[in-house]
Parts: structure tokens; C-alpha cells; sequence
């Protein structure tokens, strides 16, 4: 059984924000993370998808520790058998896992410092984690290049020279330089032109393959998703709403908002009719977000009980979990959920 390589575990993240009308008044906090609870395990692509907003970025920057989370804990599994809770290390300790743990961003223009060369990009990671000569930081960036596609010889060159697909491979040998576990992918191909963005996915399958490193992928692209993922997580204002493996949740959603989401994704082939889910009413302020289930306002199956209650994240088939009251009576697609015995099956 494949071991976990990080536990999310009650995942909370608030803002603080003070109105221009009430100056002499106690700031209001904004909500970006509610409760927030996976497990990831250890080799996998875990992709986490919604609506701009919805936390996603938050998220992935809390888990590196981007930003500081509010409460809640994010257990590391390390490869030498301890388990750290990454949120509560300081100083020296946090930097002994640091390398382990790295990050893409969504924009190759601004991630990439316009004042340094390629090389020393690429190398400061490895310089602030590691002793080495200047011959074995040299050795190994120019292997690092040469494995995510980029000429040795443009090393020396600055990020205003490349195109925004050459930028991304910088930003990716930077995260790959110091061999880490784990990565997490914001928005990594998001700003990048479509043929260009098929580039990036398979150097990604393959650095994985090869590194055996473990992803958590950003995206609001459902296309993407389906084809880099092994699990994913739909988040809605703050909150997980379903988690499934990518093949259950595309074929059986269970919560309104997948299903509405799905709906949006465009077919290559004309001749296939899809009826599209317009979701009516406004997205819900963070800051003052409504009562129960917080899709409700958007949902046309709600009853009186998702206006007064919170649904909780629960297992409504094997290995796919939703927040919904209603997910087993719902069977959306008009197709019901597969059992453990159904998904056995099928993947023998």
C-alpha cells in the first residue's frame, strides 16, 4: 500500500481587513480556508480545482509555507520515517525540510528574478540548502537544464530572452534542483499557449516518473486535470466540497458544483451535444458568506435543510467523498456512483 507523503489536517486561513467606513473598529477576518483535510500519498498527482477564489492558491502557499495558516496542521511523512508538522517549524529546523518541499508559479514572467542569469536561478536553491563547490553547483545545474529541456548554452542569458514556455522550464529546474518529494504546481501552464501547455504536462509525467516525485496540481483548466491527475479535489469558497479519483469524478460526480463545473468543459468533437449548466445568482462574498451549505444560493436541488446546515465531507462511495446532503439521492448524470466490488472490477 502506498505510504502518505503529507497530511493536511483542519487547514484554516483568515485575512484581516479593515473597512475605509469603520476606521476605529475591530477588523473583520476573512474566511479563505475552512477545515481544510486530505491525505496525500506518497507518488501520486493530487490536482485541486474551482473557481477563481475559491482558495486554491492560498492553499498551495499555506502548504509551503508561502503564507502562515491560521490554525490546523500539515504532517510531513519524511523519507527518513519522522513526521514533522511543517507548520510548526522554525529557523534551522524548517530549512532541513524545505528542500523537500517546493513550489511552480503561475507566471514565468514574475517568478523569475529579470536581474540574475539563468544559471544563478537555478543554482540559488541549491546554494542556500547545500555546501557545495562552485564545480558541483556548476555539474549540477547543467544536468538539471539539460533534463527540463533547456540548452546549457542560454544559461549565462537573463528571463527577458525566453518565451514564456522556456521561462516555465527555468521556473521547473529551479523547483527540481534540490531533488525534492514534493511540488506544488500553481497554475503552471495556466498562462502559457495551448500547444505549449502539452509541452509542460508531459516534462512534468516525465520528471515524475523519473525523480518519483509526488505533485499537488492547481488548475481551473478540468481538460488538464483529467490528464495529469491520479485524485482530485473540487474546492468551493474555501472549502473541499469532493474528493475522488479523477476517473470516478468525471464519470460520476456527486456534488452540484462538479457537476456544473464538468458541464463547462468543451468537446473536440462538434457533433456531441452536452446540455451546459448555467449557474444563476452571484459567486458568495468570503466575507460574508451564506448560511448552511455554501453552494446553496447557486443550487438547484436545495432544500431547507442545506440553507440551515453544513454538510460535512463524507465517503458516499468507495474512495469518493462529497459535501453534499443529498449526493446518494441526487445521481447526477443520472448515473449512480460505483461500488468497491463495481471499481475492483473494472481496474482488474
Amino acid at each position: 500500500m502506498t505510504k502518505p507523503i503529507l497530511e493536511v489536517l483542519n487547514l484554516n486561513k483568515s485575512f484581516q481587513v479593515k473597512s475605509k467606513k469603520a476606521l476605529f473598529k475591530k477588523p473583520k477576518p476573512i474566511h479563505i480556508l475552512n477545515e481544510i483535510s486530505f491525505e496525500l500519498l506518497e507518488g501520486e498527482t493530487l490536482s485541486i480545482v474551482g473557481e477563481s477564489g475559491c482558495g486554491k492558491t492560498t492553499l498551495g502557499r499555506c502548504i509551503v509555507r508561502g503564507v502562515d495558516a491560521s490554525s490546523g496542521d500539515v504532517v510531513y511523512h519524511a523519507e527518513d520515517g519522522k513526521e514533522v508538522n511543517y507548520l510548526n517549524l522554525k529557523g534551522k529546523e524548517i530549512k532541513a525540510y524545505r528542500k523537500d518541499i517546493q513550489m511552480i508559479f503561475q507566471d514565468p514572467y514574475s517568478s523569475l528574478s529579470p536581474r540574475m542569469s539563468v544559471f544563478d536561478i537555478i543554482a540559488e536553491p541549491l546554494i542556500a540548502n547545500f555546501k557545495l563547490s562552485r564545480a558541483e553547483v556548476e555539474e549540477k545545474v547543467m544536468e538539471i537544464a539539460e533534463k527540463t529541456g533547456l540548452n546549457v548554452s542560454y544559461l549565462k542569458r537573463y528571463p527577458h530572452a525566453f518565451s514564456g514556455g522556456q521561462r516555465q522550464r527555468i521556473a521547473i529546474a529551479r523547483a527540481l534542483i534540490t531533488q525534492p518529494r514534493l511540488i506544488v504546481c500553481d497554475e503552471a501552464v495556466s498562462a502559457l499557449d495551448v500547444s505549449i501547455q502539452a509541452q509542460i504536462i508531459n516534462l512534468l509525467k516525465d520528471l515524475q516518473e523519473q525523480f518519483k516525485i509526488t505533485y499537488i496540481f492547481i488548475s481551473h483548466d478540468l481538460s488538464i486535470v483529467q490528464n495529469i491527475s491520479d485524485r482530485v479535489a473540487v474546492m468551493h469558497l474555501g472549502r473541499i466540497v469532493e474528493l475522488a479519483t479523477t476517473e470516478s469524478l468525471f464519470s460520476h460526480p456527486q456534488h452540484p458544483y462538479t457537476e456544473a463545473l464538468m458541464s463547462a468543459v468543451p468537446q473536440p468533437n462538434p457533433d456531441f451535444k452536452k446540455e451546459r449548466i448555467i449557474l444563476e445568482g452571484e459567486v458568495p462574498n468570503p466575507a460574508n458568506p451564506p448560511s448552511g451549505c455554501h453552494f446553496h444560493p447557486r443550487c438547484s436541488y436545495k432544500t431547507d435543510k442545506c440553507i440551515q446546515q453544513v454538510p460535512e465531507l463524507r465517503e458516499v462511495g468507495y474512495n469518493h467523498f462529497a459535501a453534499c446532503h443529498y449526493a446518494e439521492q441526487l445521481q447526477l448524470r443520472g448515473v449512480p456512483i460505483e461500488t468497491e466490488d463495481e471499481v475492483q472490477s473494472r481496474t482488474s
